[in-house]
């Protein structure tokens, strides 16, 4: 392939600043949030289900707690954490991204941030959250567990609680997991599976994640991700 042709030379050079600039603003914001919890699951959960009223108490509650509320920033799952951080009187983070379908900016982001790239946007979520709570969702959320997963199996980033919400909804994946990935294959180690809480209860979800604060201390002593 030629690197040199016009195209490149036109458009290539000019695409990193835009990526330089999304992560400056984003950083830039983030960076005055403070200790923060990410909440991943589906744009789709409608607004009846439990697993939404789920959402929304365990917003309200980390809230509560002085911390941070951060997802993507659109309907769904995300709009319910969003939520109950807004009604917690806590930050309320929304990194939304424009998608073909379902995904729009909720209205419970009190801190809105806008991507155009989806990788751009996944470091953030990373990078400023002290736990990861993933709640049932699509392709997206599985992606997003997988990531975070690695990150903390490899100690690219410390090992932050992350939180499986929703017993029946992972019993599979968990299952999978622990028959194929480790049982028959050897692909992950025999501790790998430990580094998970699955729960039913989003106070549980909040004990956990205090727990975990609480052994680490302070809010300026808290490990951040790829510090």
């Amino acid at each position: 392939m030629n690197n040199h042709s016009p195209a490149f030379i036109r458009e290539d050079p000019w695409r990193i600043f835009r990526i330089m600039a999304e992560f400056v603003d984003s950083f830039e914001t983030l960076s005055r949030v403070g200790p923060a919890v990410t909440v991943f699951g589906s744009a789709r959960m409608p607004r009846k289900d439990p697993f939404y009223r789920a959402a929304v108490t365990m917003g309200r509650e980390l809230a509560k707690r002085d911390l941070a509320i951060i997802t993507g920033g659109g309907p769904g799952i995300m709009e319910a954490a969003n939520k109950g951080a807004a009604r917690g009187n806590g930050k309320s983070v929304g990194l939304n991204i424009e998608l073909p379908h379902e995904q729009k900016g909720n209205k419970f982001a009190n801190v809105p941030i806008h991507f155009h790239y989806f990788f751009a946007r996944k470091v953030c979520f990373a990078k400023y959250s002290v736990a990861f709570v993933f709640m049932p969702g699509g392709f997206g959320t599985m992606d997003e567990f997988f990531e975070v997963a690695t990150l903390v199996q490899t100690v690219r980033i410390p090992q932050f609680p992350l939180i499986l919400f929703g017993k029946k909804f992972w019993s599979g994946a968990l299952r999978w997991m622990r028959e194929q990935m480790r049982g028959r294959n050897k692909f992950i180690g025999a501790d790998d599976l430990n580094l998970f809480t699955i729960t039913d209860d989003p106070h549980e979800a909040v004990a956990v994640i205090s727990e975990y604060l609480d052994r680490v201390g302070p809010p300026d002593k808290v490990p951040m991700a790829f510090s």
